[in-house]
């Protein structure tokens, strides 16, 4: 995984990324009878927004990510039981030792491969599970025109989506099938629904797409002030915004 993928994005990530609903934890602890024993991992924890909701779980929770900045941002608030690890999943066990849960939020596509399907695999106790957790959190449905900041990234970086150092290569396959290959069993998804509208200020939206690794401040070099700056004149008196979050799917393997 490339360390520089969501370079300079981790306190835009933070506000811009809308939040995991507690509906994600209470369907987890009913399906993992989870009594605040035993361990989690959560790999690609970015700034730590799975891993908070999901810590008064478990005993303890240990999130790992390839971006200092999203690990000291993850650990800034994070609960007693909870600590951050700068890490990238390729360079797993690492001596973290075993699990009952391991969490893969909005990241395996980074890093999918069968070896590190097959770890995570090793990772979990006997009783364990793999959780793969489908959300679309840095945009909903709603008023916010996300075609027309999409133009504008385009014009700013060109029509081809970078991805750190390089362009974003897309795997042809689901990572779900990659996962299911690592040994896991009994497979069953879990549909998280989502009612609410959630109101979405400038700087939300401006954070939101500072959040995304082919429009993350890095890519933009001295003038992302100035791309910014552009980005907040097309807002500028279109709001109030809101959104409304896509449902969530939990896809749960036992190992």
């Amino acid at each position: 995984m490339d360390e520089t993928l969501f370079g300079g994005s981790a306190e835009y990530y933070a506000v811009g990324r809308m939040p995991y609903p507690q509906a994600v934890a209470d369907a987890l602890r009913g399906e993992l009878s989870l009594d605040g024993s035993g361990r989690l991992l959560d790999v690609g924890c970015g700034p730590g927004s799975l891993t908070h909701l999901l810590a008064p779980l478990v005993a303890e929770a240990v999130g790992v990510d390839a971006d200092p900045d999203m690990v000291r941002v993850a650990a800034r608030e994070a609960p007693s039981n909870t600590r951050f690890v700068h890490l990238r999943a390729e360079q797993l066990p690492s001596d973290l030792g075993m699990f009952g849960v391991i969490t893969l939020a909005q990241s395996f596509h980074w890093f999918q491969t069968e070896d590190v399907g097959r770890t995570l695999h090793a990772m979990l106790e006997d009783d364990g599970a793999l959780v793969f957790v489908g959300a679309t959190t840095h945009e909903g449905d709603g008023n916010v025109p996300r075609d027309e900041i999409a133009a504008l990234i385009e014009r700013w970086l060109g029509p081809e989506r970078r991805a750190g150092q390089g362009y974003r290569q897309w795997h042809p396959e689901d990572p779900k099938e990659v996962l299911a290959r690592s040994g896991v069993r009994n497979r069953r998804d879990i549909e998280v629904e989502r009612d609410e509208t959630i109101a979405r200020s400038e700087d939300d939206v401006v954070a939101s797409v500072f959040s995304q690794s082919f429009s993350a401040p890095h890519l933009f070099g001295d003038r992302a002030g100035e791309f910014a700056s552009e980005l907040r004149a097309l807002l500028r008196g279109r709001g109030p915004f809101f959104e409304r979050p896509r449902s969530i799917t939990l896809t749960v393997w036992d190992r």
